[in-house]
């Protein structure tokens, strides 16, 4: 098993900047495929951004794309969300989320992630 824990949210302007940390203890934190994903008041929890694990593959949502940037050191078992040019339509509580994979893939559904951080909200103001 593993415990996530997310930081680094907090209130920005539209076109600021904000990097989010996930760190993990548990289980080796190589083990795990890391997501993250976000929900907005209202809305379904949607897919952010995938990594693998070994941290060489990674995908991302369309409307993040070119702005944001996954990462992980599993030295430090942590993995970041770097987040550019911000908009307020990316205001959302941000989740990390891992999965124990064999295969080296990232994933992006959510029902394939096992474990669950208790998200950090995000604001940006326009």
């Amino acid at each position: 098993q593993v415990q996530l824990v997310e930081s680094g949210g907090g209130l920005v302007q539209a076109g600021g900047s904000l990097r989010l940390s996930c760190a993990a203890s548990g289980r080796t934190f190589s083990r795990y495929a890391m997501g993250w994903f976000r929900q907005a008041p209202g809305k379904e929890r949607e897919f952010v951004a995938g990594i693998s694990r070994s941290g060489s593959s990674t995908y991302y949502q369309g409307s993040v794309r070119g702005r944001f940037t996954i990462s992980r050191d599993n030295a430090k078992s942590t993995v970041y969300l770097q987040m550019n040019s911000l908009k307020p339509e990316d205001t959302a509580v941000y989740y990390c989320a891992a999965h124990v994979d064999s295969s080296g893939r990232y994933y992006f559904s959510s029902s394939e992630y096992e474990y669950w951080g208790q998200g950090t909200q995000v604001t940006v103001s326009s």
